[in-house]
């Protein structure tokens, strides 16, 4: 049995969740997401707009795996929806920065040359100051798939600490060399 799977999943007031056939449909005040469900091996129940349930017709090995994270999916697009998945990004490191020009991220990362993203339409990616880029959308995997790409042009170095880190996240740092 799923422990995930079992708990129902709440729906905010100003998100609307319908099935048109396999597809999961949901629509929230930040946009819209459409989702798969192998509906052979699972029962969908929308309970009067306000919760989602999903349970399998049958417990085998296959449906035990997917269960949960069919459950999670469901769950994370309707959060997605209502409030919106955000990462920070922090660069740390001598002449490290970050400017936004046009639909471009521009990024000086200590190379000879700067290196230029370019932002995908349903990402939003904000600078607030030099140092810090904020990534905000309605995909959770997309939001963290444009974090980690991002991360990779300079990852953080264990020595001086230098590099692309997520706010909050630890470093281990490493004594240099002795005399």
């Amino acid at each position: 049995m799923s422990k995930i799977g079992k708990i129902s999943i709440n729906i905010p007031d100003k998100v609307k969740v319908a099935l048109a056939g396999s597809d999961i449909n949901i629509e929230g005040p930040l946009g819209k997401q459409k989702l798969k469900i192998n509906l052979e091996m699972f029962d969908f129940k929308i309970d009067d707009g306000k919760n989602v349930s999903i349970k399998p017709k049958k417990l085998d090995d296959d449906t035990k795996r997917l269960w949960g994270m069919n459950r999670s999916l469901i769950n994370n697009a309707i959060i997605g929806t209502s409030v919106g998945f955000e990462k920070v990004l922090e660069l740390s490191g001598v002449g490290y920065r970050a400017a936004l020009k046009g639909k471009q991220l521009n990024l000086q990362l200590g190379f000879s040359h700067d290196i230029n993203f370019d932002i995908p339409e349903d990402v939003k990616i904000l600078v607030e100051k030099q140092t810090t880029i904020k990534i905000s959308g309605v995909d959770k995997q997309k939001v963290g798939m444009i974090a980690s790409k991002i991360k990779s042009f300079r990852p953080p170095e264990p020595y001086k600490g230098k590099g692309i880190k997520e706010k909050g996240q630890y470093i281990l740092r490493k004594e240099g060399k002795k005399k």
